[in-house]
């Protein structure tokens, strides 16, 4: 799922003033760890403070899990999960790390569908419901 058209009306209100830029720099500590050692940088440029590059950060949630489940995750660790694990859902967020700019930008699921009777899982990757 992508939330392009959330993101688009959240800038328009902060570029119209009735959007505090409080309300929308607000990327928790958590977050901005995440963004330095899991994030993958982009081309970018941050669209409230402009002086910095965007960082997508995945981040993990399924019921077979456990442990991992909302943890940030490289391409390559999500990548090695989705031929491994059962289905998930990945959430990414973009992350300005200078002004605390935080947005969701995509969601989508990964990981094997469990087939009743068979061993054999078949990978796919398709949006995630809410």
């Amino acid at each position: 799922m992508d939330y392009s058209l959330q993101r688009r009306a959240v800038l328009a209100d902060v570029y119209a003033g009735r959007t505090g830029l409080f309300e929308v720099c607000d990327a928790s500590p958590y977050l901005s760890r995440a963004a330095k050692y899991h994030g993958e940088a982009t081309t970018v440029a941050c669209p409230v403070c402009r002086k910095d590059r965007l960082t997508r950060v995945n981040y993990v949630y399924g019921d077979r899990l456990g442990p991992v489940a909302g943890q940030a995750k490289t391409e390559v660790e999500l990548a090695r999960m989705d031929a491994a694990q059962e289905e998930f859902s990945v959430y990414v967020v973009e992350v300005c790390r200078s002004c605390g700019w935080n947005h969701l930008d995509a969601s989508y699921v990964l990981g094997a569908q469990p087939s009743p009777g068979r061993s054999p899982r078949k990978a796919r990757r398709r949006a995630a419901t809410e």
